[in-house]
């Protein structure tokens, strides 16, 4: 009979800045998970997800020795996720849909309440947003970045940022009620 001992996430810690494959093996199969999830929100699809999460382990395991203990291991973690996606996003960018402010302030109310609509939804609704509309929108609503860091992270301006941000929100708005119908969202506005 085999015993597999646990470990902790510092044991993971220490022995990633160690060099050691084993732990750099148990941290990804311990952490992956949650950190594919953060991917999904930035990606496309699952695949662009998966290729962001490897990358954001590549990182991970080559920057481990760069985290100083501010904060959790985890929130580093998911930082250099997010980090990653958007670099991925900047190496794409095709075709970045970009509105004036202008015409931001001129798209219908949005007030919207998405607290009634289940997780798996809103991650489809979110994944079918522009690529540009998908990263401001997750920088802002998920992540907590202001519009200036948003503009400065996508080489966007601020105007640009929220013009994008107002955009998804409607767009959002439009694809849950054509999901369920208007019995499923509630108008607030």
């Amino acid at each position: 009979m085999k015993l597999t001992r646990s470990y902790t996430i510092e044991d993971l810690m220490e022995g990633c800045k160690a060099g050691d494959r084993k732990m750099q093996e148990l941290l990804y199969r311990q952490t992956a998970a949650k950190m594919l999830a953060v991917c999904m929100r930035y990606a496309k699809d699952r695949m662009e997800a998966e290729d962001v999460l490897q990358m954001g382990y590549i990182k991970i395991f080559q920057k481990i020795k760069e985290y100083r203990g501010d904060g959790s291991f985890e929130g580093w973690m998911r930082r250099v996720m997010v980090n990653t996606a958007i670099e991925s996003y900047r190496k794409n960018l095709r075709s970045l849909n970009v509105v004036e402010i202008d015409e931001a302030y001129e798209q219908p109310s949005t007030g919207f309440d998405f607290g009634t609509l289940g997780m798996q939804d809103l991650m489809k609704a979110i994944q079918k947003l522009a690529d540009g509309y998908r990263m401001v929108f997750n920088m802002y609503v998920i992540e907590g970045y202001s519009h200036k860091e948003i503009g400065e992270a996508l080489g966007i301006s601020e105007g640009a940022s929220k013009s994008q941000l107002s955009r998804a929100r409607a767009i959002l708005k439009e694809e849950i009620i054509k999901m369920e119908g208007f019995g499923y969202a509630t108008y607030t506005g």
